[in-house]
């Protein structure tokens, strides 16, 4: 950030005793290093809400007594609602700010875990569950607020990747906590659980400063609006804003002529990818079995695997796309992948290479994420930073929603499993990758 004090700063412009404009601040190692272990926790604790559904989905629909097409009946109608819940969170970034956004954020996933232990029935878990979208948003607030917090930072994609492994950090967590507790607390204590561990996160949240980007935002938008359009443009040019003119704000902001086709592809990306995420990563124990006559045991053991395969791919590719660029990181990670998971559908049979060959595609398959996420917050201008983050965003609910259908509607048709994922899960990878061709080019010399 810039610390000079801003020439343009009038009667208008709250400013603290001290004389240094919000937008002036210096973000210390010290706040960078806080706002890293907050948001890192915070996406812990959204992963494990967000997973612990699933995980105790079938104990759950013994419970009530729902079959088993209830049970995924529920969890398909939970991703819709989860999908439009998602829709606000770019309107909370960009207008409440990245550090408030966080906050409310972790609120909404505490209130859906807590409600969750208190669901009577399908209506009222689907209702329930449709809040989780705000703790699966959370990783957009980080991939915003931390790309501006990071802005001067050493080996920016390395540090967000380490933040973003929350992922598997917390779908491990999830995993453990209910071997654990499920005997003593049942699956609603553990909702409660999951609830209170939100709640520690909220706190630190408090301590976070505001990204002196977005205070410069609202500042060059306040001049503009108060005809100060010298002053707007001084400000922006110190803190690289590219200023509005009133009409590029919002979601329209995210398809004027500069931008639409880079948010057309960036969602079609995430849509496409996450068709692979549900065949591969959520339906991976099915696709090994079916497709390779992999046992249930050994598949159970090859997941267990994957969790720290993935943890190493998004370090990896953190790495990397500080090296070449995360734009080509993504490109490359999604195309490999897809290779990868074409390679082990019709291989050999053989253990060690079907064990190889899913583990590469997880590799591929999740670790460009990391490198996806930051790039979002960058790809963007900061007036729509929020939105355009959160509009490619809440396609992944979507490609979770198509490829699952996809794969039952294959199956239904008489399809073999090994057809059925490629169609599904390694063409909508491969296509993915080659998709970020149209998406901006975003300067990496400064990293």
């Amino acid at each position: 950030m810039n610390s000079k004090t801003s020439p343009a700063v009038d009667a208008g412009t709250r400013v603290p005793a001290d004389g240094v404009a919000p937008w002036d601040v210096e973000i210390t190692q010290g706040q960078i290093l806080y706002a890293s272990l907050t948001c890192f926790i915070a996406w812990v604790a959204s992963v494990y809400d967000y997973t612990l559904f699933g995980t105790l989905l079938p104990v759950i629909a013994e419970d009530f007594g729902w079959t088993t097409a209830q049970a995924t009946a529920v969890n398909t109608w939970a991703t819709i609602g989860v999908f439009a819940i998602s829709l606000i969170v770019g309107t909370i970034l960009d207008r409440l700010g990245r550090k408030k956004a966080l906050i409310l954020l972790v609120i909404g996933g505490a209130i859906s875990s807590g409600l969750s232990g208190l669901a009577a029935g399908v209506a009222s878990m689907v209702i329930i569950r449709s809040f989780s979208g705000f703790a699966v948003s959370e990783e957009v607030v980080n991939s915003v607020y931390l790309n501006e917090i990071y802005k001067k930072a050493k080996n920016r994609g390395l540090m967000f990747s380490l933040v973003q492994s929350g992922w598997p950090v917390g779908a491990l967590l999830a995993a453990f906590m209910v071997s654990w507790l499920l005997p003593t607390v049942g699956w609603r204590g553990s909702f409660f659980i999951a609830a209170a561990a939100s709640i520690i996160v909220i706190v630190m949240a408090l301590k976070l400063p505001e990204s002196p980007v977005f205070a410069a935002m609202k500042e060059v938008e306040r001049r503009r609006k108060a005809g100060d359009m010298q002053g707007a443009q001084q400000l922006a040019a110190q803190h690289d804003i590219e200023v509005d003119h009133g009409h590029d704000l919002g979601l329209k902001g995210v398809f004027t002529p500069e931008l639409r086709k880079h948010t057309i592809s960036l969602s079609l990306v995430w849509l496409l990818s996450w068709m692979a995420i549900q065949v591969f990563a959520v339906l991976g124990t099915t696709v090994l079995v079916e497709a390779k006559s992999v046992s249930f045991e050994n598949s159970l053991q090859v997941l267990i695997l994957a969790n720290a395969v993935g943890f190493v791919g998004y370090l990896f590719h953190g790495w990397l796309g500080d090296r070449i660029g995360r734009r080509a990181t993504v490109l490359i990670g999604f195309v490999l992948g897809g290779i990868a998971s074409l390679a082990m559908l019709v291989g050999p049979s053989s253990d060690s290479f079907v064990y190889a060959m899913y583990a590469l595609t997880l590799f591929f398959l999740l670790g460009p994420f990391a490198a996806m996420l930051f790039y979002m917050g960058e790809s963007f201008p900061p007036q729509v930073r929020g939105m355009g983050a959160n509009v490619a965003h809440v396609m992944a609910p979507i490609g979770a929603i198509i490829g699952s259908a996809l794969v039952s509607v294959l199956l239904t048709l008489g399809l073999p499993m090994g057809t059925t994922a490629i169609i599904a899960g390694s063409l909508p990878l491969v296509i993915s990758g080659l998709l970020m061709f149209g998406t901006r080019r975003v300067d990496h010399s400064a990293n």
